[in-house]
């Protein structure tokens, strides 16, 4: 073994799991059609289910406004509710919101095969029966009924080339 000054030694330290997937520099990216069991059960894609499911802990799920269900790691669901809880109360936009996100968040965990069981009330919200699209939104995704996925892109793409506001300078 070489002799080496203290500042040219190596230490390896232990380090953590982070929960994120790697693809792509983190988070979550990439679409990928699922199908519900006659259950309503989903299966979480073999590559994100490591950390999306964050070793055995709970995934979130809630309503979003658009029509899809949101799946979050519960650790990145955490700041998101802590904001969600400190709408304004007499806001009646702002109440809806905060009523669409906390009344329909479930905790729930995977079963052995990386299966959720999404909750009738969700299923129902989101319109989903059988053919789903699951969208990487990076640190969530989103749970579309394939149909519904189809139109609403469809119209956004029918939309024109113009970005949305705050967007102006972006360029790909």
């Amino acid at each position: 073994m070489l002799d080496l000054p203290r500042a040219l030694r190596l230490e390896w330290q232990n380090v953590e799991k982070s929960g994120r997937t790697s693809q792509m520099g983190g988070g979550f990216h990439g679409a990928a059609v699922v199908t519900l069991d006659a259950k309503g059960r989903v299966a979480i894609p073999t590559r994100h289910r490591g950390a999306l499911l964050d070793s055995g802990k709970s995934l979130v799920l809630t309503a979003h406004p658009e029509g899809c269900v949101l799946m979050y790691p519960a650790a990145e669901w955490e700041p998101v509710r802590a904001r969600v809880e400190a709408f304004p109360s007499f806001h009646p936009q702002a109440s809806w919101w905060k009523r669409l996100l906390l009344g329909f968040e479930e905790h729930l965990t995977a079963d052995g095969s990386g299966r959720v069981l999404l909750p009738p009330a969700l299923r129902q919200h989101a319109r989903l029966e059988r053919d789903a699209m699951m969208v990487g939104q990076g640190r969530y995704f989103e749970l579309w009924d394939a149909a519904l996925w189809s139109a609403k892109l469809g119209q956004a793409l029918a939309g024109g080339a113009a970005p949305p506001p705050g967007m102006e300078d972006f360029s790909l």
